[in-house]
This record gives C-alpha cells, sequence and structure tokens, in this order.
C-alpha cells in the first residue's frame, strides 16, 4: 500500500505536478494532466490533485469506451480515491448528439491556373486567360472554347480524406479579377443555348439582354486524366488529335444534365449549344456595384457565389474537398469571329501585376462542416477538451479512438498530442 502525500495548498500549486508518477501507465497521464492544470485558474483543483497516490503501476485492465462517471475510473486498479474525485469532475459528459468541426477555409491565391485553350503555347505560365465562344454555327473548336481552370488544393486547411459524404458545404465563394479595359459588357444571367444559334436557325432567339455572362462549372476530366494527375502543364488533348475539333480536351468544364438537382450525370458542357441544351452552372459571375450592360473596367473583381443548397453543388464541393483538390471552370459564350471579337480575360497567377502587388489572384473562400471530426476531437463535438480526455483515458493502454499516433497504443504520446491541441 503506497503511502499518501498531505495535499498541498492552492499558494503551492507550481509544486502539484507531483502527483503520479510519471514513469508508469495512467501515472503518465495524471502528471501530465496537473501539469496541464496548473495554472492559477485551476489552482484549487491542483491541490486536490496532489491526493493522487505515487507511484501508480502500470494499468492492465481492459481498455473501456469512454468515462461516463467515477465508477469506470474506480474499476482501475491502483487510482487513489482523490484522483478519482479530481479526474471524474472534469470529466462530466453532457448528454446529445455530437457536432463536427467547422472549418472556415481563405485561399488568398490559387494552387494552380491555366488558361484552357488549344492554341494556348504556354501552359500554365500564361499571365491572362480569356473566355469566349466559338463562331456561331461553325464545326469548329468547342462552343465554349476558351475556359480558364483554376485549382485550390485544399487538404492544408480542411482534413482530406473523411469520406465525402462527411462533409457539408455552408458557403463557397470564388473571386477572379479582369484584365481588360471596358471590352465586356456586364451580363448577370444566364442565355438560353438559342441565344447562340444561327440566326438563320429555327431555334434562334434574340439575346433578351447585353453581354453574355461569365459561368462557373466543376472541371471534368478524361483521357486517362483526372483530378488527381491533372496538372496546369498538362497536354489539351490526346498527342495526334486535331486541336480544331470539338470534344477532346483532356480538362473540361462539367455539369450534371439534370439542372443542378443531383440525379443526372455529369458531362462535358463545352458543346452545349451543338447538343441543344442549356446547362446549369455553379455559379454565374456577379459584380458589386455595377449596372448590368455597363463594360467593365480593368482591376474589377468577379464574384461566384456558389449555391451549396443545390444537390449538384454539395456532390461536386464534398468529393473535391475529400479529395483535398478543388478545380473549377471559368467560361463563357462572348460571340466572337473568326480571329476577332470582344470578350473578358481575367489575371493568371504568374502576371506581374500580381506578383508584383499580391493583387487580382483568383481567392477562394469556403466553409465547411465536417461530421467526422479532427483525430484529437474524439466526441466530435467541435472541440479538443475534457469529454476527449476521459476517452482517451479509456483506452489507457490498450487499441481505440484515443490511437492518435497511430502506434497501437494509448499512452502517453497520445495525451501529449491531446493536450496540445486543447481547446
Amino acid at each position: 500500500m503506497y503511502a499518501r502525500k498531505p495535499a498541498k495548498t492552492p499558494e503551492k500549486h507550481a509544486n502539484c505536478v507531483r502527483g503520479g508518477n510519471p514513469r508508469d501507465g495512467l501515472g503518465v497521464a495524471v502528471y501530465a494532466l496537473t501539469q496541464f492544470l496548473c495554472a492559477p485558474q485551476f489552482m484549487a483543483i491542483c491541490a486536490a490533485a496532489h491526493n493522487v497516490v505515487a507511484p501508480i503501476p502500470t494499468l492492465r485492465t481492459t481498455a473501456m469506451p469512454i468515462f461516463r462517471s467515477r465508477t469506470v475510473l474506480a474499476a482501475i486498479p491502483h487510482v487513489n480515491p482523490h484522483a478519482i474525485a479530481l479526474v471524474s469532475s472534469l470529466l462530466v459528459l453532457a448528454p446529445g448528439a455530437a457536432h463536427g468541426d467547422q472549418f472556415v477555409a481563405q485561399f488568398n491565391a490559387p494552387t494552380l491556373d491555366r488558361w484552357n485553350y488549344p492554341f494556348n503555347p504556354t501552359p500554365g505560365s500564361r499571365i491572362t486567360a480569356s473566355v469566349f465562344g466559338n463562331e456561331a454555327g461553325s464545326d469548329l473548336f468547342d462552343n465554349r472554347d476558351g475556359q480558364f481552370i483554376v485549382g485550390f488544393d485544399t487538404g492544408g486547411q480542411i482534413p482530406a480524406g473523411l469520406g465525402a459524404s462527411s462533409y457539408t458545404i455552408s458557403a463557397c465563394v470564388l473571386e477572379i479579377t479582369y484584365a481588360n479595359d471596358f471590352v465586356a459588357e456586364y451580363d448577370p444571367t444566364v442565355d438560353p443555348f438559342n441565344a447562340f444559334l444561327p440566326e438563320s436557325d429555327p431555334a434562334y432567339v434574340e439575346d433578351s439582354d447585353a453581354g453574355q455572362p461569365i459561368e462557373l462549372y466543376a472541371t471534368g476530366f478524361r483521357n486517362g486524366f483526372s483530378v488527381a494527375n491533372w496538372v496546369e502543364t498538362s497536354p489539351y488533348a490526346p498527342a495526334g488529335q486535331s486541336l480544331l475539333a470539338p470534344g477532346i480536351r483532356n480538362a473540361f468544364a462539367s455539369a450534371r444534365t439534370d439542372g443542378g438537382t443531383g440525379s443526372g450525370a455529369w458531362v462535358d458542357v463545352s458543346n452545349s449549344v451543338r447538343e441543344r441544351w442549356t446547362p446549369s452552372p455553379l455559379a454565374v459571375g456577379t459584380i458589386d456595384g455595377l449596372k448590368p450592360g455597363s463594360l467593365i473596367p480593368v482591376g474589377t473583381a468577379m464574384r461566384f457565389e456558389l449555391d451549396v443548397s443545390r444537390a449538384d453543388v454539395q456532390e461536386f464541393l464534398r468529393d473535391a474537398i475529400d479529395g483535398g483538390r478543388l478545380r473549377l471552370s471559368v467560361t463563357s459564350l462572348a460571340k466572337v469571329v473568326q480571329q476577332g471579337g470582344n470578350f473578358p480575360a481575367f489575371y493568371c497567377r504568374e502576371n506581374p501585376v500580381v506578383t508584383a502587388t499580391g493583387l487580382g489572384d483568383a481567392t477562394l473562400a469556403i466553409t465547411v462542416t465536417t461530421a467526422t471530426c479532427v483525430p484529437a476531437d474524439l466526441n466530435c463535438d467541435g472541440a479538443v477538451g475534457a469529454a476527449d480526455l476521459a476517452t482517451l483515458l479509456g483506452a489507457w493502454g490498450g487499441r481505440g479512438p484515443g490511437d492518435l499516433n497511430g502506434d497501437g497504443t494509448v499512452g502517453a504520446p497520445d495525451l501529449a498530442i491531446l493536450l496540445g491541441q486543447w481547446g
């Protein structure tokens, strides 16, 4: 039977870390816990902490899933009742459903951007990207000929790999900046495909407003490419293909065929006019304070606020966040003639204006809630705290959710990780 040392008074709280034997089993936990709590606001608790028996033999009981009462602590051998009172007072768990962790992420520059055009001689390093359609009625090129791909690797701010269904996106906004001056007219509404048919086509309708919208789509891949292996310098199309041919690009603007309900197939929308349908973009570009029909000045920020209430938007964003890579395609059916036309252009990250001033880069703001929480938040309540510590101590010496470093045993290194993420 070990002798019990008398409790220290709060005035001597600096010495209270002597509770527990830092060389043995659960004593490591008590030692580290009392060190962590020996701030002035925990002085009274520290006095009680010194009643922990020292030393404490290595724990050999079966791991327990969670501490819910003093009786669980009492089941651990060689723990002094005063220690039970101390730890259980910290580990009271409130009933109720767990809440996920929320991540409010801001990306001030893209990981990559690319003018996705068949005759781009400098893919991945061009300083501007223009977006436009092909000549009405032409058999050459995609209808959405010039596209602009913007990509963000999100895993540094939002944990990836939790499973797509574990994410809920509550907000997502992309901003890009105009690189040409008073060339394109502002149109914040989707135009039907009929407005881009030749006027001789019986289905042609006149565009009811000035300009053509800038539309944002998911980016799809084919010909052996995927979001995992496509980079901004990847080839535009397979070797040997005519660059004049439609439907050959390896990366393309993509949308569901159902108009956003989430039941249709994801398809290439680059030739929606030829295919005679009007796809639903993830968002249409808007400009604060500018009247529709106005010419757009250089340096103007265009904002794409994705409608996260739509099933297709949630699906695309969840898959992207789960994989840690979000790739978006900016397009327009801005009307052109062969080797001419007035169409919008946007800054790329390599532009000297961007590199010199830090302004004009594409930015992304996204808010994501995870149903499966970050490792130290063991009960998934949105914070690392006493309840998570309870779970870890309940599994001490065995395997389970408290094994934060993945070495197969819940022990002192895992406790250190949890305390390091406290709060």
